[in-house]
């Protein structure tokens, strides 16, 4: 992976660094990402019109507010895969029940099978949303 280029990257007002579009993940590993020709330490939220540096480090994180932008996406989402990292996460009841009545199904894994089914569902058009943990 290296080091990080911004050079696609964006700062939003908030100086969260996003990517203004889609992409497939290319590779992972070495505590980030690379995708659309660029590479990124640290977490991914994918959005359908976004990539997004993403705060979240373990799974326990995962909450409505880290899950903030995937909450304001809804309308465009149908479903969510959370990355785990190298572990497994079973999510807490009350997020699944604040995603479901969005109308977003949230599936977990671990973030390998992850990147996988997320750019299988991206290759297939359909509106899906990944929030990936790096892995070492």
């Amino acid at each position: 992976m290296g080091k990080k280029r911004f050079s696609g990257w964006i700062m939003s007002a908030n100086d969260a660094p996003h990517l203004p579009r889609s992409a497939p993940i290319e590779a992972y590993g070495k505590g980030g990402f690379a995708f659309a020709g660029m590479s990124h330490r640290g977490s991914l939220l994918c959005l359908p019109d976004a990539v997004w540096a993403w705060e979240v480090t373990r799974p326990e994180q995962i909450d409505r507010d880290a899950l903030s932008r995937v909450f304001a996406a809804a309308g465009s989402i149908d479903t969510l895969i959370v990355g785990t990292g190298a572990g497994v996460w079973l999510a807490p009841s009350d997020l699944r029940a604040a995603l479901r009545a969005v109308g977003i199904v949230l599936d977990t894994m671990q973030t390998a099978p992850a990147i996988r089914t997320y750019n299988v569902m991206m290759g297939e058009r359909r509106r899906v949303a990944a929030a990936l943990i790096a892995v070492p």
